[in-house]
């Protein structure tokens, strides 16, 4: 730090040679280091908690949140796709961008993991990735990488930046591109040297987010439509909900009397206990739900993309004209329109539209009265549990878990065929209690489960897991311990990477190669970690376990081992095997 800089910084109350009173200077428009000014970027928008590996590269910021360190916390993870899972996390469950910085090079690539997952998923995600000098670039220096090429397709924005006096116009502007429209995530490359340069450029404030509204002629057209329909089907998902918006999207439908149903893995968007809550689209959704959407003669959707999960391989419905009326609401100008056909593509937010909606007129005596009830007896019935081969019976489990635990339970899982006993038995009861990855991104439990417990200490968290998901980021079980975070993770083992040996069956029956897994002694592992754990191999020793793992003073975990027949909710690996024949 230059000596007139150092000079500037005592006379305002400075004592030492390494700014520990950064805000003071600040404050008093006293250059500082560019470090020190991404601090306060941060918490001009209201960042609390960050996550990271540490690197050498970006040492000067490590040395900023020291200042603020009772104000901004820092979770240090073991791995950055583990600490890019929490900060996505973090992300859903606030609705304001998780905060992730990692290395360059290895630390970045490890943590495109999870922006891809924040893309897929419409989660505000910033990651900060510490990069080479400015002198050393485009030599291939140590861990070089090319930020803005490497996730470019991946991020809503990728840059470096290059200058310490654009270092706060930048973040503000990944705060705002982060947010806007379909939220998402955005990296930002920062240069080492860059760093520790003196800037006393001043600090954007928060933006307020804009939430484009639906025209008063939209939302005529939109009654003109209901006025014509006989079967309409209200779909919820995507980006920019809150709680506020679920309970405007529940009145809605019952003002209405529309059926609603979830898109894939946001089934917390509606109080499953709704009277006309119809269930979830996702992975091997109830027939019954799937019949009524392809019966809908009109389909609101409010927030999702239509992706391929929720729509079947893009069969329910299919592009780009539907054979049903769609009326399409998305905060992002480019989703409209983009794979679908829309009758009304209408720009807004789920909070903007509702509020708009909510002078919509009823229909006298629509066509469809009686139908949200129907759809949910439908839901109920699904989630009878169904027996499963093997002394663990899963659907029973979660339908006993369903009613134990509080509704304000966040549940996580990642991916693979153990998650459809979550999906068909679980019931999600309030906004945000469900984390999952759209994305499909294996080893998502254990970390969004720790974001959770952060997030919010004071309620329960559940992770669910299979073994090979575990296992891609059961490391950070130990960042579990460290912080004393009362989570309680499931392991469901089967011994193999389910999803991909029920296809490989299918397609190739009984030529199993590269889908089995020798797994360790799960619930050891775990105690060495320093976490309570327990092996349950009946249905009927699970309840004790888990009333055990729930009072824990710290993370506990059950090792479920089920009969690999089990494979889904509605089948068996056998029965997968011989239709492939």
């Amino acid at each position: 730090v230059p000596p007139a800089i150092m000079d500037r910084g005592r006379q305002a109350g400075e004592t030492g040679a390494s700014f520990p009173n950064k805000l003071l200077l600040s404050m008093a428009n006293v250059p500082r280091p560019a470090a020190v000014a991404l601090i306060e970027t941060l918490q001009v928008h209201g960042v609390d908690t960050a996550f990271c590996v540490p690197g050498e590269s970006y040492l000067a910021v490590l040395d900023a949140l020291y200042d603020v360190r009772h104000s901004v916390r820092l979770i240090v993870c073991r791995q950055e796709g583990g600490a890019a899972y929490m900060a996505e996390a973090y992300g859903k469950l606030t609705g304001r961008p998780g905060v992730c910085l990692v290395t360059r090079g290895p630390g970045a690539c490890n943590a495109a993991i999870g922006v891809h997952v924040a893309q897929q998923d419409s989660t505000p995600l910033i990651l900060f990735v510490g990069q080479v000098a400015r002198g050393d670039r485009h030599r291939e220096a140590f861990q070089e990488i090319d930020t803005p090429a490497l996730f470019g397709s991946v991020a809503k924005w990728a840059a470096d930046i290059d200058r310490a006096d654009r270092l706060p116009e930048f973040v503000g502007r990944a705060f705002a591109v982060a947010t806007q429209g379909r939220p998402g995530p955005v990296v930002l490359g920062l240069p080492e040297d860059m760093l520790t340069e003196a800037t006393d450029a001043a600090v954007p404030p928060a933006a307020e987010r804009p939430d484009p509204y639906p025209a008063p002629s939209q939302i005529d057209r939109l009654h003109g439509l209901m006025r014509r329909a006989h079967r309409p089907l209200m779909l919820v998902g995507g980006g920019g909900w809150s709680a506020a918006a679920q309970a405007a999207a529940e009145r809605f439908a019952d003002a209405h009397g529309l059926p609603v149903a979830a898109t894939f893995r946001c089934a917390d968007y509606v109080d499953n206990d709704h009277g006309g809550y119809a269930g979830d689209l996702g992975i091997g959704p109830n027939p019954a739900l799937a019949r009524r959407v392809a019966a809908a003669d009109l389909l609101l959707a409010v927030g999702p993309r239509l992706g391929e999960m929720t729509t079947q391989g893009y069969t329910l419905p299919p592009p780009p004209r539907p054979p049903q009326t769609l009326v399409h609401v998305h905060p992002g100008a480019e989703e409209l329109n983009r794979v679908y056909w829309a009758d009304l593509a209408i720009q807004a937010g789920p909070t903007a539209f509702f509020a708009a909606a909510a002078a919509l007129p009823t229909v006298d005596a629509p066509a469809w009265a009686g139908e949200a009830a129907a759809a949910h007896a439908a839901f109920l019935d699904w989630q009878t549990p169904q027996p499963n081969p093997g002394r663990v019976q899963l659907g029973e489990l979660f339908a006993w878990l369903r009613d134990r635990l509080p509704p304000d339970t966040i549940v996580a899982n990642g991916a693979g065929n153990y998650a459809g006993w979550v999906s068909r038995y679980h019931r999600f009861r309030r906004y945000r209690t469900q984390l999952a990855p759209t994305a499909g991104s294996m080893g998502y439990g254990v970390p969004a489960a720790v974001a959770a417990k952060l997030a919010h200490p004071d309620r329960p968290v559940v992770s669910v897991n299979g073994d090979g998901c575990f296992l891609m980021n059961g490391q950070e079980l130990a960042t579990a311990a460290q912080y004393r975070l009362a989570i309680v993770f499931l392991v469901i083992d089967n011994s193999m990477y389910g999803t991909i040996r029920m296809h490989q069956e299918r397609a190739y029956p009984g030529r199993v190669h590269g889908t089995d897994l020798v797994n360790p002694d799960f619930a050891a592992l775990a105690r060495g970690y320093g976490a309570m754990a327990a092996t349950v191999d009946r249905t009927d020793r699970f309840h004790d376990a888990f009333e055990a793992a729930l009072a824990a003073d710290g993370p506990a975990l059950i090792h479920l081992r089920v009969d690999p027949e089990a494979i889904t909710t509605r089948t068996t690996l056998s029965a997968v095997r011989d239709g492939g024949r």
